[in-house]
């Protein structure tokens, strides 16, 4: 098996974005994570480059989706947290003779197929690493590396710029690539604001639900509160 393949580590959505817990109910983050997932995915699968997709999961609602795209299904490293999950797609594809690996992760709704054949197009697949950053230039929200294991990755809120040493301890010049959609995740409530603003026009299935929940009304409700309580 040789080629490009796009890895989306999902973890278990059930206990998906504990940060919002303040806002949403966890009936609403699972939803929320559902929509982000299937807004990626439809990214990816609207993808026309000669690319493989396969999520590292053991979650049943992103396994049907990968079923229904005709998706690979990897376990390996999926009880592993982000990094485990993406360690386990590289070291599975890496030993089936994958030429490389493109990954992000399924919170990033506004990505789009142009912006991942960007990547692809910047990205070179004989020995390459490119990165995509997260709006604050602190997170990695999309990396593509060649050979899949050349560069040792730890995911996290502060994986940029150790990401860039990596790959150059590696002996590879890091190639960074900014992409709006790419880099805006959500995880917190100030996340999804900005994430609300940069789609105003609700073209994602996340951005509808969100508006569904009443978001407005219960930001301006917590934010009320906090300014009652320091007054």
């Amino acid at each position: 098996m040789s080629g490009l393949w796009i890895v989306v580590p999902v973890k278990d959505t059930r206990f998906s974005k504990q940060r919002l817990a303040d806002v949403l109910t966890s009936s609403e983050r699972q939803a929320l994570a559902h929509a982000m997932l299937e807004d990626v995915i439809e990214a990816v699968a609207g993808v026309t480059a000669d690319v493989k997709v396969g999520l590292v999961t053991v979650d049943r609602y992103a396994r049907d989706i990968a079923r229904r795209h005709a998706f690979r299904v990897i376990e390996e490293g999926a009880h592993d947290g982000h990094t485990g999950a993406v360690d386990g797609g590289r070291r599975v594809l890496a030993a089936e003779g994958a030429q490389g690996v493109i990954t992000m992760p399924g919170d990033i709704p506004l990505v789009t197929a142009a912006e991942i054949e960007t990547v692809l197009r910047a990205h070179d697949e004989r020995e390459g690493f490119t990165i995509v950053p997260a709006h604050d230039r602190q997170g990695s929200n999309a990396v593509a590396c060649s050979p899949p294991e050349r560069v040792a990755l730890r995911f996290g809120s502060n994986s940029f710029y150790p990401h860039l040493e990596a790959a150059r301890l590696a002996g590879l010049t890091p190639n960074v690539v900014e992409l709006a959609g790419i880099a805006t995740d959500v995880d917190t409530p100030e996340d999804v604001d900005r994430f609300l603003e940069r789609d105003p026009a609700r073209g994602s299935r996340a951005a509808r639900l969100v508006d569904s929940f009443g978001w407005s009304g219960r930001r301006a409700a917590i934010l009320s509160e906090r300014v009652g309580a320091r007054s």
